[in-house]
């Protein structure tokens, strides 16, 4: 492990400066990925700024939205008790993270600027149509995830908050990889407040995706049969030692047909 030198800021500004004047910085928030890159040398930042220090952590339910501050670890969210009543899709998708460890030291605004392929939060944020708070402006879910470990985030913009609107129901379902538990293929849907539907995907391809033939077709009947003839090209989906392309284009219309069926 190369030498780093650690910041502790208690003022988004502050991170910010030291972001900026920093060689090679990393913002660090609860630190279960870009620890163990530095251990095993995938990483070697001059300067590590831990947004610990912020005490930017906590859920809000306010009429038909829940805010989530960025600080907030995946245990904190998935015991939230007003969470598991507005979204309870989104409660069970945190409770499934990693392992305890994993759930109290990890957080939700780490995990979506980390951007992994296998991660959970993505396919919330997609699948429920969030907005993504940061210290400069409010960006989409939609275009937040602009590829593998990419996002639309600047270099020193900080996230601040991710805001989900209500949805009427939804669910979340994964194949989960047995050693990590990160999801091999994930399926979130969600019938929004207007009737519109969204299914969005993470852990098959490169980034998170959403299947416009399943939405379409959950608009005209929220039922597993539905879907049941719905697949996906398996052409751009990620095959490795886990799991063919192949074998993953199979497992979203079962998941989804799953995560259907489980929505309330």
């Amino acid at each position: 492990m190369e030498n780093f030198t650690y910041h502790r800021p208690h003022h988004a500004t502050d991170a910010v400066k030291l972001m900026k004047a920093a060689k090679d910085g990393k913002f660090m928030s609860g630190g279960m990925t870009l620890l163990p890159a530095i251990k095993h040398g995938l990483a070697s930042p001059s300067d590590i700024i831990d947004l610990g220090g912020l005490k930017h952590a906590g859920v809000a339910v306010s009429g038909s939205v829940v805010t989530i501050k960025a600080g907030t670890t995946h245990a904190a969210v998935a015991d939230d008790a007003g969470l598991k009543k507005a979204i309870p899709g989104l409660s069970k998708l945190a409770g499934g993270i990693g392992d305890p460890h994993v759930r109290n030291c990890g957080t939700i605004g780490g995990s979506i600027a980390n951007a992994d392929p296998a991660a959970d939060y993505p396919a919330a944020v997609v699948g429920l149509a969030a907005t993504v708070h940061t210290d400069q402006r409010k960006i989409a879910g939609d275009k937040f995830f602009t590829g593998m470990f990419e996002t639309a985030l600047k270099p020193d913009e900080i996230i601040t908050a991710v805001e989900f609107p209500m949805p009427k129901r939804s669910a979340y379902v994964k194949f989960p990889n047995p050693a990590s538990l990160y999801a091999m293929v994930g399926v979130f849907v969600a019938e929004l407040a207007d009737g519109s539907v969204r299914v969005a995907v993470t852990g098959a391809g490169p980034s998170v995706f959403r299947v416009p033939d399943m939405e379409k077709a959950l608009e005209k009947g929220f039922s597993p049969d539905s879907i049941s003839g719905v697949t996906v090209k398996a052409d751009d989906l990620n095959s490795d030692i886990h799991a063919s392309s192949a074998y993953r284009a199979h497992l979203v219309n079962v998941l989804a047909r799953r995560a259907v069926e489980q929505a309330k």
